[in-house]
């Protein structure tokens, strides 16, 4: 009977079945409480209106406006990936107030400058997912994603392993963005 005939498990040249693909896997179970979100418990609230409240010490925020604040990203796309997120809990651009709009455009200027001058970023991706069907991972609090980027900072890893390597421990990287975050402006 042929290998592709229904209800035929196709051998593999080693002889087992199955026919293995091309990619490798590098398993990442703690990954799942993100994904579950198990690592939240029932009451805990939302993310962005609990971090800013979070002593200095065991938060990730890096700087505070009036309005609004920044944080580093707790699962980073690259080192230094930072969220900037209305206090008031908000879901949708187009509900946020001139002030707040405003103060997280300038918070953005000064997360890009500070990434400049503690990491050498040469690059950012920066954008808002609007909803879960846009990509959202939070839709029921309005972040801003600002992602630097460098040259050949591109592996392997996210194609084949769908990983991420990220050199830096989260508590370094925000000590270094708030001590690095521009003179005069809010920290």
């Amino acid at each position: 009977m042929p290998d592709d005939a229904p209800g035929v498990q196709p051998i593999d040249p080693s002889g087992l079945p199955g026919v293995p693909d091309a990619f490798q896997r590098l398993w990442t179970p703690h990954r799942m409480a993100y994904l579950t979100g198990e690592d939240r418990a029932p009451d805990a609230g939302c993310v962005f209106c609990v971090a800013p409240g979070m002593a200095e010490d065991d938060s990730l925020v890096v700087a505070r406006g009036e309005l609004a604040y920044v944080v580093l990203n707790l699962y980073p796309y690259n080192a230094g990936h930072l969220l900037i997120s209305p206090y008031r809990h908000v879901a949708n651009y187009d509900d946020l107030t001139p002030e707040e709009m405003a103060e997280i455009s300038r918070l953005m200027q000064d997360a890009i400058r500070a990434l400049r001058a503690v990491s050498g970023a040469q690059g950012f991706n920066m954008g808002i997912n609007q909803g879960s069907i846009a990509g959202a991972g939070i839709e029921a609090h309005l972040h801003q994603h600002v992602v630097p980027r460098w040259g050949q900072d591109s592996n392997f890893f996210p194609i084949i392993a769908r990983t991420k390597a990220i050199p830096q421990i989260l508590g370094e990287m925000r000590n270094q963005l708030r001590a690095g975050w521009p003179s005069g402006s809010t920290r």
